[in-house]
């Protein structure tokens, strides 16, 4: 299965986002058809599954829970 890279387009002044579509899905070993539990959230939060995780977290936690 191929990952699609998603771009979200800022305001006036803010550069495009790109990111891989089901990235946290993947490093939390969570099915793509299952919602992340806010549990695995947190976990990765906290560094548990690796620092790239960790990052895909925190993008989730800011920019896509809205």
């Amino acid at each position: 299965m191929a990952t699609k890279k998603v771009v979200i387009k800022g305001g006036a002044g803010q550069k495009p986002i790109t990111f891989e579509k089901g990235g946290l899905h993947k490093s939390t070993h969570t099915p793509q058809s299952e919602k992340i539990p806010a549990s695995k959230v947190q976990k990765a939060l906290h560094g548990g599954y690796g620092e790239k995780a960790k990052k895909q977290a925190t993008f989730y936690k800011n920019v896509l829970k809205k």
